[in-house]
């Protein structure tokens, strides 16, 4: 890490005295450069390199199987959340849906049957017309019945969920990439590989490493805080400086072991849609304020000793 505006150190400059004077003059004298010094608040600024990443990301995944139908995306074109992407085969899950409400309107009318029975028995055991077991029976049959029918509801719910996944929506709002499916693909529920990914680009995510050196270097330093403190601008790979100005969000709470390093996250608006994820960049973070840093003036006056 580059330290920028620390602290100087001050300096005694000295110069040797002129010895070509006569033989006859005083002992010889030196002149000596005088330099004032004087405290007052220096900002300490870090550099430090990273990458940029989306703040919003989402690998678009299928939830059911089957045979992809249509694309109905652009790659590259903005997307809403709730938009659909793609189509998949949904004749096998429309079947299930329609089996599904046939099995829950059989068990109702099975259950209003029952049921009715069971209060026919419930009157008739009072007059000795049924056996108590009989009234019994029918009741019990009149509450698996009603146990059916409320199965037989989140079958068809089940089934209506998977009839809906047929059509893969966008899960947010983004920026849409590269598809790795065409229609008549084969896919899966929950594959390991993504059909395309969703990236927000309106706030990037600034990732630096930091070594732990000093990052406790930095934690031992007494450093005063303002409404600046923390705020990060970047310099980008052809040289040019990032016109939004971010801020730090978070440190790593642990150190990485294979590197010896912390990692930083800040955060920038991207109205422009300037900073695309993986960038290279290299940032300066404004750590805070050193109170009473010790500086050398630019002209000192000299005395003769």
């Amino acid at each position: 890490m580059k330290y920028i505006a620390t602290s100087v150190v001050a300096m005694l400059l000295l110069s040797g005295c002129d010895n070509t004077q006569s033989n006859n003059s005083s002992p010889s004298e030196t002149e000596v450069g005088v330099v004032t010094l004087k405290s007052q608040p220096v900002s300490v600024v870090s550099e430090l390199t990273g990458r940029t990443s989306a703040a919003l990301s989402a690998e678009v995944r299928p939830q059911v199987g089957g045979i992809i139908q249509k694309r109905l995306f652009k790659e590259g074109d903005l997307v809403k959340a709730g938009q659909p992407l793609y189509q998949i085969d949904a004749a096998s899950y429309q079947a299930a849906w329609n089996e599904a409400r046939a099995a829950l309107q059989q068990a109702q009318a099975l259950v209003k049957a029952d049921c009715q029975k069971a209060q026919r028995y419930a009157r008739l055991v009072k007059e000795n017309g049924v056996s108590q077991q009989d009234a019994d029976d029918a009741q019990s049959t009149c509450a698996q019945d009603k146990a059916s029918v409320e199965a037989k509801k989140a079958a068809l719910e089940t089934a209506r969920i998977n009839l809906d996944w047929t059509t893969v929506t966008a899960p947010i709002s983004g920026r849409i990439g590269i598809s790795s499916v065409t229609p008549g693909a084969l896919v899966t529920a929950s594959q390991d590989t993504a059909l395309t990914t969703i990236r927000g680009l309106d706030t990037m995510y600034v990732d630096l490493t930091r070594s732990s050196v000093d990052f406790l270097r930095l934690r031992k330093q007494s450093l005063a805080t303002n409404s600046d403190t923390m705020s990060v601008s970047l310099i980008l790979e052809d040289g040019t400086t990032y016109s939004e100005k971010g801020r730090l969000e978070l440190t790593e709470v642990a150190v990485d072991e294979s590197t010896g390093s912390v990692t930083l996250r800040a955060i920038f608006p991207n109205p422009q849609q300037q900073l695309l994820p993986g960038m290279f960049v290299l940032a300066r973070v404004d750590e805070g304020v050193m109170e009473d840093a010790i500086l050398r003036a630019s002209t000192g006056r000299h005395a003769r000793c």
